[in-house]
């Protein structure tokens, strides 16, 4: 069968019967993850193929079919579990890449690593909004996540500041955590001067508490 042929059946949503079996046994088609990806995310695909598929394919492609909403449920699914699985052998390199591209429950384990450069890219994940965000920046901050929250996007969102500063408060307490004072100015001066005393009131860690009401805005006189 020509190529070009070779590659519109591929796709194509009723190939004849065995022929997606067929195609993932070829010895060319085994050396081409590419080629691996669109059988084993095919909807037509054997279960017990894709079973046998998923298992052998690099980080990047799974990382496709994990994206793919066109893909097959199940090949989703084990692509997603595959990553899982792989994460922690993954390169500091090859998480940078993995970041942006990862599916929503490796997000959890992206948001422990201690490389702000890890996090600085998956802070660049196009599917990630500020109400999950806000869910992942849980007291005590890390060092790493403070720094890559710093240099991100995410900056002038209110939410956001308020969210990183108590869990900066939390972390600050802590003598070990490797958090300084210093890391707080520029989200208390990313928040509207009236949004700081409400920072403030939800702030314990002392000197943090002072920063944020010095610079607040003074409260208004009655009668003025």
């Amino acid at each position: 069968m020509p190529w070009p042929q070779f590659l519109r059946r591929l796709r194509h949503p009723s190939p004849p019967p065995g022929w997606l079996e067929a195609a993932a046994a070829l010895e060319e088609v085994a050396r081409r993850p590419p080629l691996l990806r669109w059988i084993a995310q095919h909807p037509r695909t054997p279960a017990h193929v894709r079973a046998r598929l998923l298992p052998t394919l690099p980080w990047r492609t799974l990382a496709a079919i994990a994206q793919d909403a066109s893909a097959h449920p199940q090949a989703r699914a084990h692509a997603t579990e595959r990553l899982v699985f792989l994460w922690t052998g993954l390169t500091g390199g090859e998480r940078r890449s993995l970041a942006p591209l990862a599916p929503r429950p490796l997000w959890p384990l992206i948001w422990k690593q201690p490389d702000a450069r890890v996090l600085a890219a998956f802070l660049q994940h196009p599917r990630l909004s500020p109400e999950v965000l806000a869910g992942l920046i849980l007291p005590p901050l890390r060092p790493a996540q403070a720094e890559a929250l710093q240099a991100s996007r995410w900056l002038d969102l209110v939410p956001i500041a308020h969210q990183v500063l108590v869990a900066l408060d939390a972390g600050l307490a802590d003598p070990g955590s490797g958090l300084v004072l210093g890391m707080a100015s520029p989200w208390i001066k990313a928040l509207p001067e009236t949004e700081r005393l409400v920072a403030a009131s939800r702030l314990r860690y002392p000197a943090l508490r002072r920063m944020a009401r010095a610079w607040a805005a003074p409260p208004v006189e009655e009668g003025l």
